[in-house]
């Protein structure tokens, strides 16, 4: 018992020596060869002294609560600091005009879909109140690559350690991943903050960030998405609302979407770990005099090596499901929007603005190492545009009604197949089967004969 209360008290000796070593540095003292300055570029933040002395006080409380997790509240703190920048208040004339667009968005969706409008009233928002509605999904998303970040740097930090640090580094692994999971906090609050001065609606990103059936305009956004396209401001105003509309309805109407969509994601993002090599290179490497290379690699995804077969494939269905959302969404808002005069010009300007890397694509890419850009968009769309004009909107629609009936990555390819199959259906016709669905239906035939073939 004496042994083992001796040995305890060496090892808290030693993770008190290593708190004290992470202290002295950030307490500015000068005896360290590292400079502040490297951290603050690290974490996203302007290299300015008020926030590199916020970033040291946010280090000195990871440490003293090194056992807590990732304190997520400070990527909150961040994400809403950052959008208050240059932030504008929504005035009543906004509120007016939204309102009213919103109103006329609504009554043009109702002759295009049969999809039932929202049940709860549509909202403007501002950047700040953005940042706080949609935070809780990035850390949930976020959180994977965190964890990876963090048992990555202290598993690079014992194997770089002298020997004579080893006790003392292998007794502190809490330490170590709390303030690598600070730091990663921190930044993703930044690329929260400057997001929320990107997008113009709550659907924007492609995923429902906010609440099942929310619809919401960023008000100072879409003002900033018209300037200099010449086209009345109302015009561009509508045109985003219908769209925020539709995006909201598809979300609402199809109640399994949101969470195998998100679930989708997360499971990619769980197989997602660290490079190590790579880390230890920048470790061996690293000049404190230029931290941009270790800033570079943490916010471009240079640590996250190339993905595995089964998230190429996970990330094939995650496209494909993309792709048939903000395709159906494109042509419900076209034909919706077919009164406004310049709503080509602002649907070009979308599709623009998405191709050329739209806002999720630079969060998703940084935070957990997934673009989220639809990139079948114009083939769905036109998957979509042929199913309507073949059978009608309310068929259309009705492949939303149940996972098993939405379209497949097949169907984007040839589209005439998926069409013919609805019409056969629409005339009473028992579908053809593919060949795994005869065998199956051979297989559960009670008379074990098989179905009769068409000559």
């Amino acid at each position: 018992m004496a042994e083992n209360g001796s040995e305890n008290s060496d090892h808290d000796n030693q993770d008190d020596d290593f708190r004290d070593m992470l202290r002295e540095f950030l307490s500015g003292s000068g005896n360290s060869s590292i400079d502040p300055n490297q951290l603050a570029g690290a974490a996203g933040l302007p290299n300015d002294p008020a926030a590199i002395q916020q970033l040291l006080g946010q280090l000195q409380n990871a440490i003293r609560n090194s056992g807590d997790g990732i304190n997520w509240s400070l990527a909150l703190e961040q994400g809403k600091e950052l959008a208050a920048k240059d932030a504008a208040p929504i005035t009543a004339e906004q509120r007016a005009a939204t309102g009213q667009a919103f109103h006329v968005a609504a009554l043009w969706l109702d002759e295009v879909t049969g999809i039932s409008e929202l049940t709860t009233e549509p909202k403007l928002i501002s950047r700040a109140e953005w940042v706080t509605a949609t935070m809780p999904l990035w850390t949930q998303l976020a959180e994977p690559v965190a964890t990876s970040i963090s048992n990555s740097l202290t598993d690079v930090l014992k194997d770089q350690a002298p020997e004579e640090m080893q006790g003392m580094l292998a007794n502190a692994g809490n330490i170590v991943r709390a303030v690598g999971g600070t730091l990663f906090a921190m930044q993703l609050g930044q690329v929260v903050g400057q997001l929320a001065a990107e997008v113009v609606s709550g659907g924007d990103v492609g995923i429902p960030l906010l609440e099942d059936g929310q619809a919401a305009l960023l008000p100072q956004n879409v003002a900033a998405f018209g300037d200099g396209l010449d086209i009345p401001a109302d015009q561009v105003g509508l045109y985003l609302a219908v769209r925020e509309l539709a995006h909201a309805r598809v979300f609402r109407h199809a109640k399994w979407l949101r969470l195998q969509l998100l679930t989708s994601i997360t499971e990619f993002a769980k197989g997602i770990h660290i490079d190590t090599d790579r880390m230890e290179e920048l470790a061996e490497s690293f000049d404190p005099a230029n931290p941009e290379e270790l800033r570079q690699a943490m916010v471009s995804g240079a640590l996250i090596p190339p993905k595995t077969e089964a998230q190429q494939a996970a990330l094939g269905r995650l496209e494909t499901m993309l792709a048939l959302i903000e395709g159906w969404v494109d042509v419900v808002t076209a034909k919706a929007t077919s009164r406004l005069p310049k709503s080509d010009a602002v649907a070009e300007t979308v599709r623009r603005r998405r191709a050329s890397g739209g806002p999720a694509e630079s969060a998703f890419a940084t935070l957990v190492g997934l673009e989220l850009r639809p990139r079948r968009l114009r083939e769905a769309a036109a998957m979509w545009q042929a199913v309507s004009e073949a059978v009608g909107d309310d068929v259309r629609d009705s492949l939303w009604s149940h996972p098993d009936l939405l379209p497949t990555s097949e169907d984007i390819d040839n589209p005439a197949a998926l069409v013919a199959r609805l019409d056969a259906t629409a005339r009473g016709e028992e579908p053809e089967l593919d060949e795994i669905d005869q065998a199956l239906e051979d297989l559960l035939r009670d008379d074990g004969t098989e179905r009769p073939t068409e000559e």
